[in-house]
């Protein structure tokens, strides 16, 4: 019996533009958690989105338990287990460190593994381009060196490893799986994952907060990771990565919109960096990439 798939009305939709939907909705998600992380810490934050998302997803995608082999298994806890620590560790270096510079040393996860991944010039010159408009987004140039917090460096970092593992693992978890299978399964490891560190603040937990927890599920876990997930089926790592150099742009409009945070003149010529890259990205037809995954 072939089980109806999730994810077939989105089959015509270009890769490219479903992780584009995905980055918009995970930093307007951003907006909402810096209304939530003051009021229950980053742990409970992180717990309350994953955990919301987890049961979400299990409840309406009821994946298939059984028929998988241990490597299947392996792959969709590592997946999961980076999930939770790639959320975990980047709110909680937002407690030693600016947003800005939190989020670009995070980000060069990514851009190393598009880097490592790429073998044309072009994306070279992509990579570089994409790498010098987050630095001017984000001020990392501006920021004192003795400001800067090596715990808060250290939990970034591992931000970005687990974001760059994350892709990986994303794009070998949806080939193994059906449909949104393995995500629902991964996030529930997530969950497990980050209990520990939001457990704690669970009985102060108000309705507001709840309700702010189930838009951050939707718009910061069950949305972009569904787009990715399905998008990785149909593009290849090296360009997904360099298409998530939109997410500062993306954050700044959110901030925008929902923070009214203006851009100053530096912001705006990065800005202008990382959408030129992402335009060569998704310009520029290339031949079929080795490691490229094609969807079942």
């Amino acid at each position: 019996m072939v089980r109806p798939s999730p994810s077939g009305s989105l089959a015509a939709v270009p890769a490219p533009l479903l992780v584009l939907g995905g980055v918009v909705s995970v930093q307007f998600g951003a907006a909402l958690a810096a209304t939530l992380v003051p009021e229950i810490g980053a742990g409970g934050s992180v717990l309350l989105r994953i955990g919301i998302a987890a049961i979400i997803l299990f409840a309406v995608v009821r994946p298939r338990l059984r028929g998988h082999d241990r490597r299947a298994w392996a792959t969709v806890a590592a997946f999961g287990v980076a999930l939770g620590l790639m959320n975990w560790s980047f709110y909680g270096s937002l407690a030693h460190l600016p947003l800005g510079v939190a989020v670009t040393v995070e980000f060069l996860g990514p851009l190393v593994l598009t880097t490592l991944l790429s073998r044309r010039l072009l994306d070279f010159v992509a990579v570089l381009a994409a790498g010098g408009g987050v630095l001017l987004i984000s001020e990392a140039f501006t920021v004192p060196l003795d400001e800067l917090s090596l715990v808060g460096l250290g939990l970034a970092a591992t931000a970005g490893v687990c974001w760059a593992a994350y892709i990986l693992l994303s794009s070998r978890t949806g080939a193994i799986f059906d449909g949104l299978d393995g995500l629902a399964i991964a996030l529930v490891v997530s969950t497990v994952v980050v209990l520990p560190a939001g457990v704690s603040s669970i009985d102060t937990w108000t309705a507001e907060h709840l309700l702010k927890g189930l838009g951050l599920a939707v718009l910061s876990s069950l949305l972009p990771y569904s787009l990715e997930l399905l998008a990785l089926r149909r593009l290849s790592a090296s360009v997904f990565g360099i298409l998530l150099s939109l997410e500062p742009a993306v954050a700044a409009l959110a901030g925008l919109i929902v923070l009214e945070q203006r851009l100053g003149p530096g912001q705006i010529v990065g800005l202008a960096l990382v959408v030129l890259a992402s335009a060569i990205v998704m310009g520029v037809k290339r031949p079929e990439e080795p490691g490229h995954i094609e969807a079942a």
